[in-house]
């Protein structure tokens, strides 16, 4: 039979019920291949020796109760899990407190610090773990230090492979299974030594090549090598597979993944490593091995149902991670260009105070070199170059040496990038759409990782967004709602509806995390409820909330009509926060406003998408754009671009007079919410204006020629006061329709923005035959002449009123933004 190795840590060993667990684990393991087994410590062991350790170096009289409470306790474990002859275990546990005992008082004779008998003490807590087990097992118990042989050479461990080998077959039983110590070995002298800090993985490959290991099943608490860290992106998922190299590479910038000196033996012997929860036995885990496939297909296929975020994107980029509190330091001079040996002289001053250096970044015009450090090695760096540049700087050939700290570093990691185009394209583009400002970049020529140093602050924000550009994870939009009339309440319950949809076949998470009205605002990390909450409306701690860093993206979309909200977005959008909206006041205001919002989108790269201030949820705006953009000349736009008067006049009769029809109106939610803005032609008047500008034309709202259908009639009544006001226009109203009718046509309102003049907007007498008599409910419609749509127009027509399709509206642009971040819509 084949043998397996398996390997498990503290928190698998946490007392008598995780040991159990392990032994079952253990049991049905030896069923199927031949099994040996490395323990660490019980969870929190190796640390209370430490301690102890530090407590006799003091002189401190307590560490001899601490370690006789720490002896009962694994004594106590042993009894709870009714191991095989208990007394002789627990003669044998006592017997390594004896030595432990033996060991401390030698420290507090010593005294001072740290030693490297204190690794020799903590090391007893995987002496008396594997012994708990194998008593439990019934299996071999082999103590590391009787085996495996290290040279350590100023704290750089080599294994002598041929001693230990012999050791090995010298002791090892003809028993199925082999319960081993991890972290612990000898010297060539003898002398108990240390793997070192985190030495039980290490130990594991080692004893999975000295006896042939056909593989090495590394268990932890989680379910294998996650895509990023879990704790700043909740949507990070398991890999199925990678090689050594990738998990060298995500280990090297702080993924939790085995550490690069487990993989040695693993590598020098072709063992492949795999990652599994002992919590969670059944998952498939990662397996980490000579190339990225050498998981099955079977694995590779779970993982990609378990995600829609297809298979495609994660062999090419098969994780994120980052490194926090770096400094990024950068040497510069004119001096320095074409000149030999200068960065031999940089790094090596650096390696003489043993600084390590992170990330190396030089222009190919060798006027500076850009290399990152640990933060608490920014100033030692600093001085250290500048003490070995000092010639250079007193001549002027050399600058000197700038710090920037507070920085982090962000890095891809995945073999198959160097075969695919455009992987550091997306990689940047996501940064730039997150709004994360790069400082430098550096790519090695196996193009196996992209690593970018970025503001520290923007860290949690910068791997979000590229995580959720390669679809490991679905684009994440922090989205604040301003106003909850109709419109607003309408949007959060689409949003809400499609949410679980939207995520499962698009990979996209629209998340609502704030909701304001004009004088209290809901915040939280998922808004469901669409009325504002109980707090006074704040929008600059409203727009901080939406712009969280822990969520890629934000976007603030004003349902409301309020000008100054709109006087906000050139802010918002200069800060990153996209923006959305039918508010038809930012479009049609102002123009100094209008430039002021296109400047701020262009400079940040914050979007700004307003479809919905013209045509509720029609294309008519995207129409207008897609003519322009092709070259086409807009002749003349004529419309009915407000669903409110066209369901007013498509209703209007002798026995259904304006007055009454109004009222309806206001009920079904399709006039503003003063229905006077209707009435007065100026809501229409708005939407010319957003259309002119869009066809070139500089026009201000005042420059609108506009017939009022309810003259005199004040603003502000309220829906009662302004139905009791139109009694008169009741009577002309009537009047002119019954001539229009005598003539065989209908009233309609209609708007037009010529080529030249000024826009209008004004009710008309239409024959029957005219497309714009034949309309029916709040349907808009609007005919582009243009130079290629001349004989006949292009005409977009559709309902344009109602609180549900204006919503829908704002709904698809949120759709546009997110399909611009990347996703999959």
């Amino acid at each position: 039979m084949s043998l397996k190795l398996h390997k498990f840590g503290g928190t698998s060993m946490a007392g008598a019920d995780r040991i159990g667990h392990v032994a079952g684990l253990v049991g049905a393991f030896a069923e199927d291949h031949d099994t040996a087994v490395v323990v660490s410590a019980m969870a929190g062991v190796t640390n209370r020796l430490f301690a102890t350790a530090a407590q006799a170096a003091a002189r401190d009289g307590g560490w001899a109760g601490a370690l006789a409470a720490l002896v009962d306790e694994h004594v106590a474990v042993a009894v709870a899990l009714d191991v095989d002859d208990v007394a002789a275990v627990e003669a044998a546990l006592r017997a390594d407190g004896g030595q432990l005992r033996d060991l401390l008082a030698a420290r507090a004779v010593m005294g001072g610090t740290l030693s490297s008998l204190d690794e020799v003490i903590a090391g007893h807590g995987e002496v008396m773990a594997a012994r708990i087990l194998s008593a439990k097992l019934g299996a071999q118990f082999i103590d590391a230090r009787d085996v495996l042989t290290v040279d350590d050479d100023g704290g750089v461990l080599t294994v002598d492979w041929a001693t230990s080998a012999q050791a090995l077959d010298a002791i090892r039983q003809p028993k199925k299974t082999l319960v081993i110590t991890g972290y612990v070995a000898r010297t060539r002298s003898g002398t108990p030594t240390t793997l070192k800090r985190n030495g039980s993985d290490f130990s594991a490959s080692i004893f999975g090549a000295l006896l042939g290991a056909d593989e090495v099943v590394i268990w932890t608490d989680v379910d294998g090598v996650l895509s990023a860290d879990p704790r700043r992106v909740p949507e990070a998922a398991v890999v199925p597979s990678l090689s050594y190299e990738e998990a060298s590479e995500l280990a090297y910038f702080g993924a939790k993944v085995v550490h690069p000196r487990t993989m040695q033996p693993a590598v020098q012997h072709g063992i492949p490593l795999r990652i599994k929860n002992t919590f969670n036995p059944t998952a498939p885990g990662t397996v980490i091995g000579p190339s990225s496939s050498s998981s099955s297909s079977a694995e590779a296929s779970s993982s990609a149902e378990a995600s829609p975020a297809t298979s495609t994107a994660v062999q090419v980029v098969k994780g994120f991670t980052t490194i926090d509190d770096v400094a990024l330091l950068n040497l510069t001079g004119p001096g320095m260009a074409g000149v030999p040996g200068i960065a031999e002289r940089l790094f090596g001053a650096l390696r003489a105070k043993n600084i390590s250096v992170m990330v190396i970044s030089q222009a190919s015009s060798e006027h500076s070199i850009c290399f990152a450090v640990a933060g608490g090695d920014a100033d030692v760096a600093r001085a250290t170059v500048e003490a070995a540049f000092a010639p250079e700087r007193a001549a002027g050939a050399v600058s000197g040496v700038s710090v920037q700290g507070d920085c982090a570093i962000i890095a891809a990691v995945g073999d198959a990038m160097q075969r695919r185009p455009g992987v550091a394209a997306r990689f940047f583009r996501a940064l730039a759409d997150a709004a994360v400002n790069v400082r430098a970049v550096a790519q090695g020529s196996s193009e196996r990782n992209i690593t970018a140093v970025i503001d520290g602050a923007q860290s949690t924000r910068a791997l979000r967004a590229v995580h959720a550009a390669f679809t490991l994870s679905a684009t994440t939009l922090s989205v604040g709602v301003v106003g909850v009339g109709g419109i607003g309440r309408a949007l959060i319950t689409q949003l809400r509806s499609q949410r679980a949809h939207l995520a499962h076949a698009h990979g996209v998470d629209l998340r609502v995390r704030a909701v304001t009205s004009s004088t209290k605002m809901r915040l939280g990390e998922d808004v469901d409820d669409v009325g504002a909450g109980s707090v006074s409306s704040d929008l600059d701690a409203f727009a901080a909330h939406v712009r969280a860093e822990h969520v890629p993206h934000a976007v603030i979309v004003d349902c409301s009509a309020s000008d100054a909200v709109a006087d906000r977005y050139a802010g918002w959008l200069k800060s990153g926060i996209h923006v959305v909206t039918p508010n038809k006041k930012a479009g049609s205001g102002p123009n100094a406003r209008r430039h002021a919002i296109e400047a701020a989108a262009r400079h940040s790269g914050a979007r700004f998408y307003s479809e919905a201030t013209v045509g509720a949820g029609l294309p008519i705006i995207a129409t207008l754009r897609e003519l322009m953009r092709t070259g086409d000349r807009v002749i003349a736009i004529e419309g009915i671009l407000s669903g409110t008067l066209s369901w007013l006049f498509n209703s209007l009769s002798p026995e259904r007079p304006l007055s009454t029809l109004v009222r309806e109106a206001h009920r079904l939610g399709y006039t503003e919410p003063d229905a006077r803005e209707d009435l007065s032609g100026q809501d229409f008047a708005r939407k010319l204006v957003v259309l002119a500008r869009e066809a070139g034309r500089d026009v201000e709202l005042h420059d609108v020629v506009v017939e009022d259908l309810a003259p005199g009639t004040a603003f502000g009544l309220g829906i009662d006061g302004l139905c009791a006001a139109l009694a008169d226009v009741d009577a002309a109203l009537a009047h002119r329709q019954e001539h229009a009718a005598a003539r065989g046509e209908v009233l309609r309102y209609v708007g037009v923005v010529p080529e030249r003049g000024a826009p209008s907007v004004s009710l008309q007498s239409l024959p029957l035959s005219h497309p714009f008599a034949r309309l029916s409910g709040t349907d808009n419609v609007v005919a582009f002449r243009t130079a290629r749509y001349d004989a006949q127009p292009l005409v977009v027509q559709g309902p344009g009123a109602g609180p549900d399709v204006t919503a829908a509206g704002v709904f698809a642009d949120l759709l546009r933004l997110a399909s611009h971040l990347g996703a999959r819509v």
